[in-house]
């Protein structure tokens, strides 16, 4: 490069920067709203300031709320994803849209404009003449906003006037990497808008208030009022527009906080207190506050609450109402602050303001609550005095929600887009993690460096573009220390920390041990003495693969890796060390009933009644005992001895789990698992079911992507006692192995899924395929498609117990909750299992010895009113291939859990018309706890 390339390249980027502190993109809005249509006529000028280095063809423009216009655009898709339904089958006039006029340039000519199907929601102006570097274009747009309900993010219009506007006009983009940020609305209050100005004025009828952040006057018309409203260095703001306000203003020493956030039950006094010192120590830690005034809304804490406090019932109210006031305020402040002050790339870098958050929030409970637990004063009840749960500090809570994804294998790193996350993660466990990251830097570095480091980054870089790099920079610069590690484990990877001690001795003055990591991966880690409770050392290591460490032994009783759980480890059990004669990690069993935190000192039992029932076994009562904690762990057991009413005799199930998850593979869990059980499945005859079994699960690399893949492997074990209620006792023991694999994919719009089963038996092979998919319209009309066929390797058996069935099959591998399996007449025999042939009406000829081909078929007739229609073919030996179908209406109240169909016309005639058709009438009811669960977390996992 030459002498003279580099001096014109450095006058550039010089001018560039120059322009860049001197010049603001700059925003002038005209708005006229019509709060009964809720449209919005705007007519706007953009200053836009080319304050890069480069040449510009173009210019983005988010216009997010355009991503309300239809149910393709990212939002519609991702509403999908998390099987939210609401936005899918609204009215047209629900949804929101921006019908641009025009846009014009300097010389008032128009300009050429679009959108792609990737980001419908960003308009791209293509400009006539490039744009150099300090160089500015003024735009000239008319469009109107139709304003969406606020039925689907909290942001919009609702039914009593109100309307809360964000992200509700065009402005331009970020610019960064040479290029605009292009990133769509998903719901995830992370727009990338450019830092502007603003100049606003907006005409509402009278009666109507406004409140925003923005300085504001206003002017009142015989038919309206004006509202003039300013900001500088802005890159958002929201207003809200109300019949009555419900704001009120709270004044401190240097800016004004309004807020409406719900504190019904709190004084005004009580809340000024809270906020005061929301406010003095939000300032204290982080910085001031660059503008005049700050919003606080119930909606903002809304989409983002406080998760755990929020959850719980109101009935227990373990927590004050003044301190659940506090804890919202400071949450929702913090969130606030940091995203109308530190302006980052909040998809792709989300985790700096999350950290600074929630680090913030748990130094200000170290403060100001040092003694308040996680459950408050559950923990006081007499009931729940014994939980580990009730007698954790208030900040352990964290760690627990962060471990709760690395469990399951579902974490992700740090630093991926917050559109990659899980639910879970975006909304919970990666903002948990990120604060605890910084809290275990914190405590590594010592002296308080994190919390030097976050105050001297927002003062120098407040109201500035900035990076997550700048932050790393910044906190490297605080210490002497090499913090490398810090960036590549913590937050770029999702590798776990996991050590435990090896090879310990000791002497009455001293202690030797090394460290090993169980995942490969070596981080600092504090190790302390502990002697009668107290700590008697505490020392930071750095293990590495054959380091061995020697430390005075000052009276310690046992020695304790990450005793505080400073470092966000996935295993506490094997932290610790008894420096005592016998039995060093010798834990003592400890009960709890139902559910409880895992206790890295303890061996816990969980225990609690359960109530079963089935027709034969009657009211089956019993005894679960487990050891299954909040927390999914690597062994699990769980044992239930039961009593059965009918018979007087004992009954039960019980299964013993090993859980092996493969953390970089789409091979990510794998479970060994040996079950048994022992109920009645005719009045006076049990069965006994021993299942070994092995699952192999699959993921997608997309972690949000919602298909999922099983391999299932097993080999049955069945022995039935002969009954005299069954006429056929051929069958008494039998072994069967199974190999299923599922393939399965469901959002709200559409649900797909194969499965194929291949058997084998002493007397008989079989293979089967099943292939399920629905699909959700526009109109809330639904269609559904359900094909299977199946085919006998080999069939030595005299009956039709292992044959396939038509609409009941007989369940040999006894997977499916009958209530009354063995009946074949009466209200029990009624119940439908859609499997195999999958039909509802009743044949002559039910079963098929030699090959089944089905198809099932509905079609929504008006909401949950469905039209049902089947038919195949059944091939049984010696006779030819039979045709049979059925048809009729189906209540499909609650898909796969409660349902209700109507046969009307089948091979068998006109069933409607026949003698006792009330018993031709088929259900589907399903009381399992857990598959009803799934139904509300599958939008989380």
């Amino acid at each position: 490069m030459t002498t003279t390339t580099k001096i014109i390249l450095s006058l550039v980027a010089f001018l560039a920067s120059l322009c860049s502190s001197m010049a603001q993109h700059r925003n002038q809005l005209l708005v006229e709203i019509d709060t009964k249509t809720h449209v919005l006529n705007i007519k706007q000028e953009i200053e836009f300031f080319n304050t890069t280095t480069d040449t510009i063809s173009e210019i983005v423009l988010n216009d997010w709320n355009h991503a309300y216009s239809s149910v393709k655009t990212p939002l519609a898709l991702r509403f999908s994803d998390e099987f939210y339904r609401g936005f899918h089958l609204a009215k047209e006039e629900d949804r929101g849209k921006t019908s641009i006029a025009s846009i014009y340039n300097n010389e008032h000519s128009l300009i050429f404009w679009k959108r792609t199907d990737e980001n419908p929601d960003l308009v791209i102006v293509t400009l006539a003449k490039k744009l150099a570097p300090a160089e500015k274009i003024n735009l000239k747009l008319n469009y109107t906003v139709k304003i969406p309900s606020n039925k689907f993010t909290k942001v919009g219009y609702d039914d009593l006037g109100n309307i809360n506007l964000e992200d509700w006009f065009l402005t331009p983009a970020r610019y960064e990497n040479h290029a605009f940020v292009k990133q769509s609305n998903e719901n995830l209050d992370d727009i990338a808008n450019a830092i502007c100005d603003f100049d606003i004025q907006i005409k509402v009828a009278n009666g109507f208030s406004l409140t925003t952040d923005l300085d504001a006057t206003q002017e009142i018309n015989e038919d309206f009022t004006l509202y003039k409203l300013t900001g500088k260095n802005r890159v958002n703001f929201n207003l809200y527009i109300e019949p009555k306000s419900n704001f009120v203003s709270f004044k401190s020493d240097s800016f004004e906080v309004v807020t409406n956030l719900n504190g019904e039950k709190v004084t005004p006094e009580d809340q000024a207190k809270a906020i005061d010192r929301v406010v003095r120590f939000t300032k204290k830690l982080i910085g001031d506050y660059p503008f005049k005034k700050i919003v606080i809304s119930q909606t903002d804490y809304e989409k983002n609450p406080f998760y755990g406090l929020n959850q719980l019932p109101s009935i227990i109210r373990p927590f004050s109402d003044e301190f659940t006031y506090e804890i919202k305020f400071l949450k929702t402040y913090l969130s606030v602050f940091l995203n109308n002050s530190l302006f980052i790339n909040n998809r792709n870098e989300s985790w700096v303001h999350n950290g600074i958050q929630v680090y913030i929030m748990m130094k200000y409970m170290e403060e100001n609550h040092p003694d308040t637990k996680m459950l408050g004063n559950a923990s006081s009840y007499k009931l729940l005095k014994s939980f580990h749960l009730t007698n954790l500090d208030f900040n352990e809570q964290y760690s627990y929600f962060y471990m709760l994804m690395a469990r399951k294998n579902l974490d992700q790193p740090l630093a991926a887009p917050k559109n990659t996350l899980i639910k879970f993660n975006e909304q919970i466990a990666s903002k948990y993690r990120a604060g605890l990251s910084l809290r275990f830097l914190n405590s590594y570095l010592e002296n308080q460096e994190v919390t030097k480091s976050i105050n001297e980054f927002y003062t120098q870089n407040q109201g500035r573009q900035i990076s997550a790099l700048d932050f790393e920079n910044n906190l490297k610069q605080q210490t002497t220390k090499d913090i490398d590690w810090f960036f590549k484990t913590i937050i770029n990877s999702r590798d776990i920390i996991d050590y435990r001690f090896s090879n310990v001795s000791k002497t009455k003055d001293s202690i030797q041990f090394s460290v090993k990591s169980r995942t490969g991966i070596h981080v600092p880690i504090p190790v302390y003495g502990i002697n009668n409770g107290e700590i008697v050392f505490k020392k930071w290591i750095k293990p590495a693969n054959d380091s061995i460490f020697n430390f005075e032994r000052n009276n310690a009783s046992k020695i304790v890796l990450n005793y505080k759980n400073e470092v966000p480890e996935y295993n506490l059990r094997n932290n610790w060390k008894s420096l005592k004669s016998f039995f060093p990690n010798n834990r003592p069993i400890k009960f709890a009933f139902m559910k409880d935190l895992e206790d890295p000192y303890y061996n816990q039992l969980l225990y609690l009644p359960t109530l079963e029932y089935n027709l034969y076994d009657g009211f089956i009562t019993g005894i679960r005992l487990h050891n299954k904690t909040i927390l999914d762990k690597p062994f699990i057991f769980d044992i239930n001895p039961a009593y059965s009413t009918n018979t007087g005799s004992l009954s039960g199930s019980g299964s013993f789990t090993i859980n092996d998850n493969y953390r970089n593979s789409r091979l990510f869990n794998v479970k060994y698992s040996f079950s048994g059980s022992y109920f009645h499945y005719a009045p006076d005859a049990a069965y006994t079911r021993l299942n070994p079994n092995i699952q192999i699960r699959i993921r997608e690399n997309d972690f949000r992507d919602n298909r999922k893949q099983l391999i299932y492997l097993r080999q049955l074990f069945v022995d039935r006692e002969k009954s005299n209620f069954i006429t056929d006792n051929s069958t008494e023991n039998y072994s069967v192995f199974s190999a299923k694999y599922f393939n399965t994919k469901t959002e709200v719009t559409q649900h797909f899924n194969l499965m194929t089963d291949v058997q084998f038996a002493g007397k008989f092979g079989k293979i089967a395929a099943q292939i399920e998919y629905r699909k959700l319209f526009e109109n809330n009309r639904q269609i559904n498609f359900r094909f299977y066929t199946g085919s006998f390797l080999y069939n030595k058996t005299s009956s039709d117990f292992f044959s396939f069935a038509l609409d009941r099959p007989t369940d040999y591998l006894f997977d499916y909750g009958y209530y009354g399996r063995s009946e074949d007449s009466g209200f029990f025999s009624q119940q439908l299992i859609i499997a195999e042939g999958g039909f509802k009406s009743k044949l002559n000829t039910p079963f098929a010895n030699q090959w089944i081909s089905t198809a099932n078929g509905g079609f929504t007739l008006w909401n949950w009113i469905e039209v049902y229609g089947d038919a195949g073919f059944l091939k049984n030996r010696n006779q030819d291939a039979h045709f049979v179908f059925d048809s009729g209406i189906r209540f499909n109240l609650v898909t796969d859990y409660f349902e209700l169909y109507f046969p009307v016309y089948s091979s068998n005639g006109w069933e409607i018309s026949q003698n006792r058709y009330n018993e031709k009438i088929r259900f589907i009811i399903t009381f399992s706890p857990k598959i009803l669960v799934n139904l509300f977390n599958r939008k989380w996992f």
